[in-house]
């Protein structure tokens, strides 16, 4: 049932999603000791009609899991028909009983076959993604973003905030400070370790698959993004800025120069990344640049579980981030970079 694992260039709709990536794949693997699964289905003729890579995760603290992908936000059931798309769901259901996971979680938003599925529990009241259709010119772009986005830009650049594209591993530590500041102090939660952001800069930015963009005052590094690329795809996946130059509106000015990146590099499409319905203050500022959101739907099996599918609203949640806002940085740094791999 489980496959040897194969080379995902064999299927090549894999390309147009980052998290699909080999390097993606391996990086993630290879950083926490998830085992890769990768179900495949094959026509009568043997050519490869379905895909679906699985981490096994064993952890004492949140369980041991089947998930399709974590620190994946979206991940599109990949088969080229309903006969494929439900033979790879019963591979993975078949999967999660052998191994004698907890839950098996595949966050591909919303799809007819698993929907259909009487199996799988469908969660679609915590999260969407916003999508931001590019234009090919900066001037289009900019009359259709609502007057106070546009306010704010004009504000950061008159304060003399700049953005400048990163071009070494350096820059990323820059980054990966105010990551860590955001995490802990704004959010109260652990954050990715360093490791991970400069296992990310060393296997796409050579590929110009990662773009780093930090912003900076008075030769101070501020705010800084991360965006990931895949085909006609530009991805906003990481941001983090200092609270005390947060009037200077650096956060406007980075996405401002996301989009001009979209642009440049010939993407037709910005992803602004997931979002919880709890969260109406970042479902407004994503709304205010003209994006749509769409479902994004996660099955389960058995039953729903996992962090993933704890509301914002939720006591377990609130009582974490709490708890996690009064550690100092120097602790919540290697703490936070531990726990991830209990996390995904």
């Amino acid at each position: 049932m489980v496959q040897t694992p194969i080379v995902t260039k064999h299927w090549p709709q894999a390309k147009t999603i980052f998290y699909y990536q080999p390097e993606w794949l391996d990086m993630i693997s290879k950083l926490y000791g998830y085992q890769l699964l990768e179900l495949t289905t094959h026509d009568d003729n043997g050519d490869l009609t379905g895909w679906l890579p699985l981490f096994l995760m064993h952890s004492p603290l949140t369980g041991k899991r089947l998930v399709s992908l974590p620190f994946s936000d979206y991940c599109p059931l990949q088969a080229s028909n309903e006969t494929a798309a439900n033979d790879l769901l019963q591979q993975a259901q078949s999967a999660a009983r052998e191994h004698r996971v907890r839950y098996l979680e595949l966050r591909t938003g919303h799809h007819t076959t698993p929907a259909q599925a009487d199996e799988l529990v469908a969660v679609d009241d915590l999260y969407v993604r916003w999508l931001l259709p590019l234009a090919t010119d900066e001037d289009t772009m900019w009359s259709q973003l609502r007057k106070p986005v546009q306010h704010q830009i004009k504000k950061s650049r008159k304060t003399g905030v700049q953005v400048r594209v990163a071009q070494q591993r350096e820059d990323m530590l820059q980054y990966y400070h105010l990551h860590l500041l955001t995490r802990t102090k704004k959010h109260g939660m652990p954050a990715q370790p360093q490791r991970f952001f400069l296992e990310l800069w060393d296997r796409f930015a050579s590929q110009q698959k990662i773009t780093l963009l930090l912003a900076e005052y008075q030769e101070q590094c501020i705010a800084g993004m991360i965006l990931l690329r895949s085909d006609k795809t530009i991805q906003y996946a990481y941001g983090a800025s200092d609270d005390h130059y947060l009037h200077l509106a650096p956060n406007n000015l980075l996405m401002w120069n996301t989009i001009i990146q979209g642009i440049t590099q010939g993407c037709t499409t910005l992803d602004m990344g997931r979002t919880a319905y709890a969260n109406e203050g970042l479902m407004e500022y994503k709304r205010r640049w003209g994006a749509h959101k769409e479902p994004l739907t996660y099955y389960y099996y058995p039953a729903q579980n996992g962090l993933a599918s704890t509301s914002e609203q939720s006591w377990k949640f609130h009582l974490l981030t709490s708890c996690w806002r009064r550690l100092p940085l120097q602790i919540a740094g290697p703490l936070g970079g531990k726990l991830y791999h209990h996390l995904g």
